[in-house]
């Protein structure tokens, strides 16, 4: 009778003969991305939300015919959220869509130009900043931001340092009016809870070489946005030349309340790139 250590060790030994054939890229390459038909869409979610947000995008483009995938950002800091989503883009050969809401803006900026498959930039109501920029300073730069008296902050441990982090969260019962105003109470309620918090040394840390100077891009401004105001937005777009849709009385998740909008001028910078 075989012993069950040596079955666990049999299974084992035959995963590791198989996985010896297979690479990283092969792995997490779908077919339709190598084959060409469609670029991969790479969605970027920023601080207060999570990858959840681009649900409703991400079916529609589905649907459509492209290759989707929306990874967790991890939202520690700007260096290390831009090259953990730059490897992330590194494992497509084909050509890559980069989309980033919010914060997620800051990080594409910064995470393109590592990666020359990455054909087009679209920022959805997100930052587009330049070379020495904060997302902190930009959001200030013109007014109407509700988020600064929205902030609650808690501290979080870092590796090999006796100082704290501080991450950024919104106030929950601030949460609809501030972040979400054109969704269901019921459903910001939840993602009140189920928020992501944002390193506020990040929010906080001077973006690199702006990847919209060499790549095209496109941007959905926010009409009624509370957190990146929309004249804020309108100013880094002008700036990085970028095709604009405004969609009058979104919030700053446009993505979520204005899912159509949002798909169709992802598959506008498609059709101009491809």
């Amino acid at each position: 009778m075989v012993s069950e250590s040596h079955s666990r060790r049999r299974v084992l030994g035959g995963l590791v003969a198989a996985g010896g054939a297979l690479t990283v890229g092969t792995a997490a390459t779908p077919a339709s991305a190598a084959s060409g038909t469609r670029p991969t869409v790479v969605l970027v979610h920023g601080v207060f939300a999570d990858a959840s947000g681009w649900n409703e995008v991400s079916a529609r483009l589905l649907k459509a015919g492209y290759d989707v995938i929306a990874p967790a950002n991890p939202l520690r800091d700007l260096a290390g959220d831009a090259a953990y989503v730059s490897s992330v883009v590194a494992t497509f050969p084909g050509p890559v869509i980069l989309v980033g809401h919010s914060y997620g803006g800051e990080v594409i900026t910064n995470a393109a130009l590592a990666n020359p498959n990455v054909k087009a930039l679209v920022y959805v109501a997100a930052f587009a900043p330049d070379k020495g920029e904060t997302a902190l300073d930009l959001a200030g730069q013109f007014p109407g931001s509700q988020l600064p008296s929205a902030l609650v902050t808690r501290p979080y441990p870092i590796p090999g340092s006796s100082d704290p982090g501080i991450d950024g969260y919104i106030d929950p019962a601030k949460f609809h009016d501030v972040f979400a105003q054109d969704l269901p109470r019921s459903l910001t309620r939840v993602m009140a809870v189920s928020q992501r918090p944002g390193s506020i040394g990040g929010l906080g840390s001077p973006s690199g070489v702006p990847a919209w100077k060499s790549l095209p891009s496109w941007y959905v401004v926010a009409g009624a946005d509370r957190v990146i105001p929309p004249a804020v937005q309108r100013f880094m777009a002008e700036r990085a030349g970028s095709r604009v849709v405004e969609v009058k009385g979104a919030s700053h998740v446009v993505m979520m309340s204005r899912p159509d909008t949002v798909a169709r001028h992802i598959e506008a910078a498609y059709r101009a790139t491809r």
